[in-house]
């Protein structure tokens, strides 16, 4: 879209979740600022904050890759204030390692400023996630 790129939060969020569901992470990467600060949730098997584009991919959307099938997050609401996006949406997938199916709710609040997402927090029911990996 190059100059025309729609830069409003809820556009950028929106942009990243495309990017994600495609396995592109490259664009995935070209919505996060170089300081962006990428949280999972406590008792999520990724738990902890992610700086970077680079170690958000790395720590956590390749390791969703590699541990999960078709590892997915269907966002279907948001809910916008300003610079803030809550978006609530649910994940899918099935654990390589278990083949038990994943089908979560869960919501996200993104932090968007100067066309680029800059936090990200996740809330999730991290119960249901690990009972998905644990044999």
């Amino acid at each position: 879209m190059g100059l025309t790129e729609d830069t409003t939060p809820v556009a950028v969020v929106r942009r990243q979740y495309l990017a994600s569901a495609a396995g592109d992470l490259g664009a995935l990467r070209a919505t996060l600022a170089p300081d962006v600060e990428w949280t999972e949730m406590a008792g999520f098997p990724l738990a902890g904050t992610y700086r970077t584009p680079d170690g958000v991919t790395s720590g956590v959307m390749e390791k969703l890759a590699h541990d999960w099938e078709n590892w997915t997050a269907h966002d279907d609401t948001y809910v916008a204030d300003g610079e803030n996006v809550v978006v609530l949406a649910r994940y899918t997938a099935g654990h390589k390692a278990t083949g038990k199916p994943l089908n979560v709710r869960v919501a996200h609040h993104f932090t968007v400023r100067g066309g680029l997402i800059v936090r990200f927090e996740q809330f999730v029911d991290t119960a249901l996630v690990r009972d998905a990996a644990t044999a």
